[in-house]
């Protein structure tokens, strides 16, 4: 097959310490343009990892007819409004979470990808951790057992800790050069200014945890938010997915680990999941299986040895390869934008009501 021509926009750290050495390194990737509005760092990145051009803005790269698909990694609003003029161009975008943080700034990505043929990846690596799959696959199997019973409960338990686990930041590049201000924060126009850096922190640390308890129950759009007990992005929030009960408790900790694990309950059995440090290399989740009855077995079974962000690097190449859809496209995330909108529309009248 010809190889993928691809793009990336951003030399910041999730760039140059994770994305683009994935893509970089997989058969059949070629890296034939970079955009960096630092222009000296741009430079040392493009040599280091042999980007045939240089750019200095992602509105320079729309134009090259050669770039097939771009990965991006940018502010949180600016990283969306990147993603919406790359697809309205036609180019497959591969992009940091989270997707947008509002509702108004998803859909506008979205009617963007409808106008121009480009689709969105979110890079939700959880999804493609070794680990979830195989209790992704575990659930499936429970859903169609009559035994185990209907799902009542699914815990989501993210108290962080230390997510980089050691890791070699070593060889990233840096300059002095400032790092130019960015768009404008897109904001729900409705959330009070003095909820901004609540909404923001708890969006950028626990998407991933909400998209994740999503998956695993198969819920899609089918979730609404129940109750909400917030104090800055600490506390617990209840929603009701696909007709389940189910919690996502956020706090943190100073833990040398990663104090995350998730859990859905079935009568007569459960699957859980411990998450490994998000940049741990090659250790996916552990998993742990029990089914009830007459004889009870308690499995954990062992996933390879893989990385989950190497893995959604090789599912995205694959995917717009063969034309299949993504696991974590942009319609499927939209309902996260949604969801976290609708905890601080409760959060902000609870204020208000004090």
């Amino acid at each position: 097959m010809a190889p993928m021509k691809f793009a990336y926009v951003g030399c910041g750290g999730m760039g140059q310490g994770v994305h683009i050495p994935n893509f970089a390194t997989i058969a059949g990737v070629e890296l034939v343009a970079l955009a960096e509005i630092r222009p000296k760092l741009g430079e040392l990145v493009q040599k280091r990892w042999g980007f045939r051009k240089l750019y200095r803005s992602h509105l320079d790269l729309i134009g090259d007819p050669e770039v097939e698909a771009v990965g991006v990694s940018a502010g949180m609003t600016a990283q969306g409004e990147i993603a919406r003029d790359l697809v309205r161009a036609g180019k497959h975008v591969f992009m940091e979470k989270p997707m947008a943080i509002s509702v108004a700034q998803a859909e506008d990505m979205l009617e963007a990808s409808r106008a121009g043929g480009g689709r969105i990846m979110v890079a939700y690596m959880k999804r493609y951790d070794a680990g979830n799959e195989i209790a992704k696959q575990c659930l499936e199997e429970f859903l169609q057992d009559e035994k185990m019973g209907k799902p009542f409960y699914a815990r989501q338990h993210g108290f962080c800790g230390d997510w980089l686990a050691n890791y070699d930041w070593a060889g990233a590049l840096s300059t002095n050069e400032p790092y130019p201000s960015g768009p404008a924060e897109r904001y729900p126009d409705w959330l009070p200014e003095s909820l901004y850096d609540d909404y923001i922190n708890y969006l950028q640390q626990w998407t991933h945890n909400l998209n994740l308890l999503r998956w695993f129950l198969d819920a899609g759009d089918d979730v609404k938010v129940a109750w909400v007990d917030l104090t800055g992005d600490t506390g617990v929030v209840g929603f009701h997915m696909k007709g389940v009960r189910a919690i996502i408790e956020s706090g943190g900790v100073s833990y040398h680990g990663w104090e995350e694990h998730t859990q859905v309950y079935f009568p007569n059995g459960w699957v859980r999941v411990a998450s490994p440090p998000l940049l741990l290399k090659n250790v996916p989740a552990l998993v742990e299986i029990y089914r009830a009855g007459d004889v009870q077995e308690h499995i954990h079974p062992v996933p390879s040895w893989s990385w989950a962000y190497r893995r959604e690097a090789e599912h995205f190449v694959d995917a717009v390869r063969d034309k299949r859809p993504f696991r974590s496209g942009a319609e499927d995330t939209l309902t996260d934008v949604r969801l976290f909108e609708e905890v601080f529309k409760i959060r902000a009248k609870q204020l208000k009501r004090r």
